[in-house]
C-alpha cells in the first residue's frame, strides 16, 4: 500500500518540489490549501496532476484536525509558512500566529488524531517542522550547527524559534516523531518575486530584454549559504525515515553575498551588474543578519545527504528561466507575474 503523506503549505516554492518528489517515490500526496477558488492552488494543480487536496487553515485548530483525520497521513510536512522575512516586521502579529502557533495547532491535530503517546520510534503520524537558519540570526559561531544558540533577529526568526521548539516539546511530550529540518536559504525558479535571489534574476532578465533599466537592493555585503530547494525537499524526506527521530542542519556550507548573486545574474546575460544596481538604504532590514553558513555534516553522516546543484548553476537556472518569462510577457504585451508555476 502506498504511503500517505500531507503537505502544508503546497502551493510553495518547497511544497510544489516536495510534492513532485514524493509522488515520484509511489506516495499519495494530499497538500493543505485554503478555499476552492485559491488562485495557487489551481496552478499546482495543473502543474502537479496527481496530487490530491484537502482543504485547511493553520490559523483555524478544527480545519487541521479535520484535515489530519480525513487524510490519515504516515508524514505530514509542515512548509506552511509566511516566510518572506522583512514582512515579519510590518505584521508581527500575524506571522508569529501563522509561523509559530500555526506549528502547535498542527501538533495539536496529530495528537488529537493519533490517540495515545506512542515510542517516538513506534508507528503512528510523523511530523516534519520547517525550521530556519534565520533563528540563529547574530550568530555565536560560523559555521553554525545543531548545537549552535539561537538569536534571531527578526519577528519572523522568533517565531520560527518557537515553531522549532515546540517541536520538540511534542516529541518529548508525547513520545510524536517529530523532526525540524534546519534549513539555510535555498532557492528556484518558483521563488516568489519579493524575494532578493528571484528579484535579482528577475531584474537581469528584464533589463537584458528592455522591460527595465535599474535594480534597487538594499545590503549587499549581506551573506547567505544558498542551495537548490530541490536538493532541500530530499532531505526532509529522509528525516522521516530514520529510526530515531533527531534535528538537522541543512546547507552547502559555502556563503556567497547578495553582490555575487547579482554578478552570477548579469554576468550570464551579458551585462557588468554595477551598472544597473542602485542601492537603496530604505530595503536594509532593522536589524540584519549578516553571516549565515551551514555546518551540515550530521545531515551528510546520517542521512547520506548531499546538495547536487551549485551556487552559479542555480542562479543561471533562475536567470535562464526568467528570461522566458519577460520573453513570453514582452511578446503578449503583459506584466510579468512574479509566480511562473
Amino acid at each position: 500500500m502506498s504511503k500517505r503523506a500531507l503537505i502544508i503549505g503546497v502551493t510553495g516554492q518547497d511544497g510544489s518540489y516536495l510534492a513532485e518528489y514524493l509522488i515520484s517515490l509511489g506516495y499519495r500526496v494530499w497538500g493543505l490549501a485554503r478555499g476552492q477558488a485559491n488562485p495557487r492552488k489551481a496552478r499546482i494543480g495543473g502543474l502537479i496532476p496527481d496530487l490530491e487536496f484537502v482543504d485547511g487553515d493553520l490559523m483555524d485548530q478544527g480545519s487541521l484536525v479535520s484535515a489530519v483525520d480525513m487524510v490519515q497521513p504516515d508524514e505530514v510536512y509542515n512548509l506552511g509558512a509566511i516566510s518572506f522575512v522583512p514582512m515579519s516586521w510590518r505584521q508581527a502579529e500575524l506571522v508569529t500566529e501563522v509561523n509559530g502557533t500555526g506549528v502547535l495547532r498542527v501538533l495539536e491535530a496529530i495528537r488529537r488524531v493519533s490517540g495515545p503517546a506512542r515510542p517516538p520510534s513506534g508507528g503512528g503520524i510523523r511530523f516534519y517542522q520547517a525550521s530556519s537558519s534565520e533563528m540563529f540570526g547574530m550568530v555565536a559561531e560560523s559555521p553554525q550547527r545543531e548545537s549552535t544558540p539561537f538569536h534571531p533577529r527578526s519577528p519572523y526568526g522568533v517565531a520560527k524559534t518557537f515553531g522549532h521548539y515546540i517541536t520538540c516539546n511534542y516529541r518529548e511530550s508525547y513520545g510524536m516523531y517529530g523532526v525540524s529540518g534546519i534549513l539555510f536559504n535555498h532557492e528556484s525558479p518558483r521563488r516568489g518575486a519579493e524575494f532578493v535571489t528571484r528579484k535579482i534574476t528577475l531584474a537581469a532578465a528584464g533589463i537584458k530584454l528592455g522591460r527595465q533599466d535599474t535594480l534597487r537592493l538594499g545590503n549587499l555585503d549581506a551573506v547567505r549559504d544558498w542551495g537548490f530547494a530541490g536538493d532541500y525537499v530530499r532531505a526532509m524526506h529522509l528525516m522521516l525515515q530514520q529510526d530515531e527521530p533527531a534535528d538537522y542542519v541543512v546547507g552547502t556550507g559555502r556563503m556567497h553575498s547578495v553582490r555575487d548573486v547579482a554578478r552570477v545574474a548579469f554576468e550570464y546575460v551579458g551585462l557588468r551588474w554595477e551598472d544597473h544596481v542602485v542601492v537603496d538604504p530604505g530595503l536594509v532590514r532593522p536589524a540584519e543578519v549578516e553571516t549565515l553558513c551551514a555546518d551540515s555534516a550530521a545531515a551528510r553522516e546520517a542521512l547520506g545527504w548531499e546538495p547536487e546543484v551549485g551556487f552559479a548553476e542555480l542562479i543561471q537556472m533562475m536567470v535562464e528561466s526568467d528570461l522566458a518569462q519577460v520573453r513570453l510577457a514582452r511578446d503578449y504585451g503583459a506584466e510579468v507575474v512574479g509566480t511562473r508555476w
